[in-house]
């Protein structure tokens, strides 16, 4: 597959909206069985040779340790037990509640009980409703679901490079389900006091100085796919500075703002990996100056901390 294929949302929405409350209904799982991490890094799934996972979860709520993954080669949902057991249902032909049903189910089945705590979807435009009552979210096109994960494989190799570039706290590079966005992001080392109203989830998100980068398939706000990065604490006069490539911009969001790469903008360019490179480290370099980071101490060129290192053939 090309770098980057088209993925226009107005294709494949339908099948995008039934996926997104799929991985929530799993997505809640793994919030459910797996060990707190800082800034929420254990609730998001990482990529696999086939799809997206959880990674191996369950011993700590009383389950035996289990996986659940999507397959989105042969379009299946796989539940895996460490014992070695395995079960799975097809994903095409499903609607959000009859998915719902059958995830709990096959994890029964497997000997993982399991209980969604806020059974809805989160963030979504029907946050009100139940999973078990969607029978309105039923189209799964295989075709643009494989897609939309080469794309992910491919975006995600180009965040691992450019994470190898500093040295300091990082975030994995991992898919949010709430959002449906692949991240990863980088930490001054800075405690952030979040305003005392904001919800449980943006506070733990966003208890440290961050500047996060990323990639999304388009939403109502934005409806086309982008890169995007955005520095919080966002300091003063950050949409001040240039991004690269030209085609990229800030767009006011809120009371902040975000670069935005489109991802049609990135795709036309002469080398698109490395617009999209150069447009990570220009988000970077004016939010990470802007806020006062020692840019220069926290640089890792090449992934390597030590330079005096050789490379060694291991």
């Amino acid at each position: 597959m090309e770098l980057f294929p088209p993925m226009p949302l107005a294709e494949w929405q339908d099948t995008k909206e039934t996926l997104h409350r799929f991985t929530q209904v799993v997505g809640k799982i793994r919030l459910a069985a797996s060990v707190r991490r800082n800034h929420w890094w254990n609730v998001p799934f990482h990529l696999t040779g086939r799809g997206i996972t959880t990674r191996p979860m369950g011993q700590v709520d009383g389950n035996p340790i289990f996986t659940i993954d999507f397959d989105f080669v042969d379009h299946r949902l796989v539940v895996a037990t460490a014992d070695g057991r395995t079960d799975s249902f097809p994903l095409l032909g499903q609607s959000v509640a009859s998915f719902h049903r059958q995830t709990l189910e096959t994890l029964a089945a497997l000997g993982v009980r399991m209980e969604i705590q806020v059974p809805r979807p989160y963030r979504l435009a029907d946050s009100a409703r139940p999973f078990a009552e969607d029978f309105e979210h039923t189209t799964y096109d295989p075709a643009w679901v494989n897609r939309s994960w080469q794309v992910l494989g491919q975006v995600g190799l180009v965040l691992e490079e450019f994470a190898a570039r500093f040295s300091g706290k990082v975030s994995p590079v991992h898919l949010f389900w709430h959002s449906l966005d692949i991240a990863h992001t980088r930490f001054s080392g800075r405690v952030v006091d979040p305003p005392p109203r904001v919800d449980p989830v943006t506070r733990e998100a966003y208890s440290r100085e961050l500047i996060s980068f990323g990639f999304w398939f388009g939403d109502a706000d934005l409806g086309e796919p982008a890169f995007y990065s955005y520095t919080a604490p966002e300091p003063a006069h950050l949409a001040d500075d240039p991004l690269t490539p030209a085609s990229a911009q800030w767009i006011a969001l809120n009371d902040s703002h975000l670069a935005v790469l489109r991802y049609d903008a990135a795709r036309s360019e002469a080398d698109p990996r490395a617009a999209v490179l150069a447009f990570y480290e220009s988000a970077y370099q004016a939010g990470a100056v802007r806020s006062g980071w020692d840019v220069g101490r926290l640089a890792c060129p090449g992934g390597i901390t030590d330079p005096d290192v050789p490379t060694l053939p291991l």
